[in-house]
Formats: C-alpha cells, sequence, structure tokens
C-alpha cells in the first residue's frame, strides 16, 4: 500500500515514519511539509493512503480534503482532540492524536485495511521480534571496547558533540560514537523528542518551559524553533488549567 505523509511538523513526520517501516505492506511514496508540494504530487501519482495533518500553514488538512475530493483513503493526524471530529464530513478513515503511539497507529491501519477488503478484516504483519518499547540499550564507551548498559527511564538528555552522544543521567554520563539521528531511530517516540539539532530529551524528566528553554533538574536547554513546535504541543496537551 502506497503511503503518503503531510505534516507541517517534521518530528511528527519522522515518528509516522518510524511506524510505517514496522509494518511491511506499507511503503512510502511521499513525506512532505508542504501541502502544495503533496497535491501537485497526486496529480501525477497514485497514493493508497495519506497522512494528512490538519493545522498547516497556506493549505489546512481541511481544505486539502476538499481539493482530495475523496479520491483517497486518509488518516488524519492533530494534536488537539477538538480538531478530530472536523474530518469526519470527508469519509475520512480515521484520525490519530498525536504524539502517535504505535499500537494506536495499527488500529487505524486495520481500519483501512478492512474498507479495503468490503468488511474483511486482513492481519496486519508485525515482526514478532519487535518489542513494543525498549527499556535500556547498550552502547560502547571507547574504553577497551567497554560496552554498557543504559536503562532509557534514567536519562534525563542526550546531547551531540560532534560525532560522539553523551547520554546524561542523574548520577552518570556516558558518551559513545554514535549520531542523535541514528540514534532516534532506537528510542520510544512516546518518551524521547529531539528539541534541538544537538539535543533529545527525556519528555518524562521536563520539570519546566520557558521561552526557548526548558529545564530538566539543574540543567537549562534550549529549544530550537525548527522543534518548538512539537514541543510545545506536547506539553500543552498534558496542561491542566488551558484557560
Amino acid at each position: 500500500m502506497q503511503c503518503m505523509i503531510v505534516d507541517d511538523e517534521r518530528h511528527a513526520i519522522e515518528v509516522l515514519q518510524m511506524h510505517i517501516s514496522k509494518v511491511p505492506l506499507l511503503e512510502i511514496q511521499m513525506a512532505t511539509t508542504d501541502p502544495i508540494e503533496a497535491f501537485q504530487y497526486l496529480q501525477q501519482n497514485t497514493i493508497d493512503l495519506i497522512f494528512l495533518d490538519i493545522q498547516m500553514p497556506e493549505l489546512n488538512g481541511m481544505q486539502f480534503l476538499r481539493l482530495l475530493n475523496g479520491r483517497t483513503k486518509v488518516i488524519l493526524t492533530t494534536a488537539y482532540r477538538e480538531h478530530a471530529l472536523d474530518g469526519y464530513e470527508f469519509d475520512v478513515v480515521d484520525y490519530l492524536l498525536k504524539p502517535v503511539l504505535f499500537d494506536r497507529f495499527l488500529k487505524a491501519i486495520q481500519k483501512v485495511l478492512k474498507n479495503k477488503t468490503e468488511n474483511e478484516v486482513v492481519p496486519v504483519e508485525v515482526p514478532q521480534t519487535q518489542p513494543t518499547e525498549k527499556e535500556s540499550l547498550f552502547v560502547k564507551t571507547g574504553v577497551r571496547n567497554k560496552v554498557v548498559k543504559i536503562v532509557l527511564k534514567e536519562i534525563d538528555y542526550i546531547e551531540s558533540k560532534g560525532n560522539y552522544v553523551i547520554f546524561m543521567m542523574p548520577t552518570d554520563k556516558i558518551m559513545t560514537l554514535l549520531s542523535l539521528k541514528d540514534l532516534g531511530n532506537e528510542l520510544p517516540v512516546n518518551r524521547f523528542m529531539r528539541v534541538h539539532h544537538s539535543y533529545i530529551v527525556n519528555t518524562d524528566k521536563i520539570d519546566a518551559i520557558e521561552g526557548n528553554q526548558l529545564k530538566i533538574g539543574k540543567y537549562t536547554l534550549p529549544i530550537g524553533d525548527a522543534y518548538k513546535r512539537s514541543i510545545t504541543t506536547l506539553i500543552n496537551n498534558q496542561v491542566l488549567n488551558k484557560k
């Protein structure tokens, strides 16, 4: 099944790309932050399923759906539950709330397959060896090829230093030869988020956000402009007194 992702948040695209890569039935044909580019692509190419963000500049998800006019199956993605119902007038298959969890993603794909086969449920093949969520990982420290175990829930944040990354924990720090990009594919997307080109943070450890900075314990980290919307949305969804 040929898929397209349209979302103006790069982190949201990366999460969906990771989920799609785990399902053999799905294949990404295009992923873009530009809805106009996506619509132009659709004029000359066949896509079976679109993951479409609702809130985007220039051309939002609702406007995109009107132009699409029901030609392709659509799963909406949104950070705001109240916006999800807007898409049902266009007969979308499902909606996913950000950050998108893998089990909820699979349920949406099952709906697509059910519709495609006229109520015959086709099981989605998921690799049996794939854990639902990692609890730890092993890295080489560079000291006589020593390999150490890092428990993910203990990580405060991860910092990039050239060709190395540093895992910062309350009582320890570990440096290893690795890039943030490669490391990001190994971390649970519902727990870790990139907030700057040099930092990935454990979202459970965030104590406060103020302007373009966030605090984790005694540390103050910058929030990059490209990542600010994603982290702000995540935190706002957990705020009790929003008014």
